[in-house]
């Protein structure tokens, strides 16, 4: 029985330091299961461009990459600057909402411009205002419809365009702008498989993207961010409406105090596996190694907890899109996934919660096959449910199959822990069915004459269908 790499699977944000086609090779060769197409930065050319580019080395490789349209999501950002500014601690600085190509200072202060002009409606006096990502930290002393007047809590440099971050404050900006509704509708052009919703705030975003995504005749999983306190207060619905989740610890970690941060995670973990949802832990995970061909211990350490923790997948960001050591990074992301992995207790979650007799049956296949040596479980869906329920089992160890005849939907697998999904047609007969993926996976380096099988399928009984677990051994 072949081994898996690793059973942790591993999303990679493709940009100008992986968009080629030598380097989607490699990516895919060294095991990326999801490449990931972030709209903050991306035009719907280069979008086409390279879904294209992917879809074809994945088709040659015979191992087709799942792709997540990420939207950008509601944002508040400063203006254009000329130049940096140099602000000082206890400095006055003004919000203004009329464009400022060249900040005055009016009576010593600097006149900076946001783009929401119904920002004076959620801020008061007290209020803690961010900016550049948290590293900018401005407290409000009086907000009018004109401005919002700051007080800077430390010596800093102002770049253009910087992002505003408003711990725990509630603004009215929509859960999908216009631009999210164009960058979708490329994505659902070039029939991407998941689309990650930035910021998603309750179950009701999620619902009305995905009525957004039908309405338009896609079938798109959706996979919700966590990135602010509104998100974490209804993690629990927001986990039940959408396909996955993903724990974005960028913006979090902002708008969260760090020492909630490790405790968020775990519980967005928890809740996920819970659930039976895919869980993604991201941001940060290797960020020294953009310019680094090593990474920090600290590092190393931070992906493996999230490996020990149970996330579904892991995911680099700018480690891919512009780092100097993109496939150094993919190739210590599965040292180090496969090390833990081995550390791991076999054993099976008792958290998951399973209610189908169908599904009930995963949890005995699953101990079966870990139990056996040479042995894995071999799943049939069509919806992604099983496979999905039996991902979140996680038993430790034992490779996992699952074969679909639904296109897409082998890609779409991909992002669940320990699944190696397969296309291939099915017969009206399960037994045939059953031959012809034992046939798929011996004709590949999965599985190898004396392996065992436990089976979750249909058979025929006096004629009529019923459930079964089989335990087949490999005979070739």
């Amino acid at each position: 029985m072949r081994k898996f790499i690793r059973q942790t699977k591993i999303i990679a944000t493709i940009g100008p330091a992986t968009e080629s086609e030598e380097d989607l090779i490699q990516l895919i060769s060294e095991g990326v299961d999801v490449l990931r197409l972030n709209m903050a930065h991306a035009d719907h050319d280069w979008i086409r461009m390279i879904t294209e580019r992917s879809r074809k080395v994945g088709k040659q490789l015979d191992r087709e990459p799942a792709i997540m349209m990420d939207v950008k999501g509601p944002e508040i950002r400063t203006g254009y600057l000329h130049q940096e500014l140099e602000i000082k601690e206890s400095d006055l600085l003004d919000l203004v909402f009329v464009a400022q190509p060249n900040p005055p200072s009016i009576d010593g202060i600097w006149q900076i411009e946001v783009n929401y002009d119904k920002l004076p409606d959620h801020i008061n006096e007290g209020d803690t205002v961010l900016l550049d990502n948290g590293l900018i930290q401005l407290k409000v002393i009086n907000s009018s419809k004109e401005k919002i007047r700051c007080q800077v809590q430390g010596d800093a440099t102002l770049k253009s365009r910087r992002h505003v971050n408003l711990p725990g404050i509630e603004t009215g900006l929509p859960s999908l702008t216009e631009k999210d509704r164009r960058d979708s509708l490329v994505g659902i052009e070039c029939n991407h498989d998941f689309f990650a919703l930035s910021f998603t705030r309750d179950a009701d975003a999620v619902d009305l993207f995905r009525s957004f995504l039908k309405d338009n005749g896609s079938d798109a999983q959706i996979i919700a961010k966590l990135e602010d306190q509104k998100g974490v207060a209804n993690i629990d619905e927001i986990i039940q409406s959408a396909d996955a989740l993903m724990v974005a610890r960028g913006d979090l970690g902002i708008e969260c105090p760090f020492e909630e941060l490790p405790i968020i995670q775990r519980k967005a973990v928890g809740s996920s596996l819970s659930a039976g949802k895919p869980v993604i832990v991201a941001t940060h995970m290797l960020e020294s190694m953009i310019d680094s061909p090593v990474p920090t211990r600290a590092e190393i350490s931070d992906v493996a907890n999230a490996v020990n923790e149970g996330a579904d997948c892991i995911m680099l960001s700018g480690e891919t899109t512009t780092g100097k050591y993109p496939h150094e990074c993919i190739q210590l992301l599965n040292k180090i996934a496969s090390r833990m992995e081995d550390e791991i207790q076999p054993g099976l979650t008792e958290n998951l919660k399973l209610f189908r007799p169908k599904a009930k049956m995963l949890r005995s296949a699953a101990m079966l096959a870990m139990r056996l040596e040479n042995s894995a479980v071999l799943v049939f869906t069509r919806s992604g449910d099983l496979a999905a329920k039996l991902g979140a089992l996680r038993p430790n160890g034992a490779p996992l199959f699952a074969f679909t005849d639904v296109e897409g939907l082998h890609r779409r697998l991909r992002l669940i822990w320990g699944i190696e999904p397969f296309l291939m047609d099915f017969s009206q007969d399960p037994e045939i069915t059953i031959q012809n993926a034992i046939r798929l996976l011996s004709e590949g380096p999965w599985i190898d004459n004396g392996d065992q099988l436990v089976i979750v399928t249909n058979a025929f009984a006096h004629d009529k269908v019923v459930e079964s677990i089989q335990l087949r051994v490999i005979e070739l």
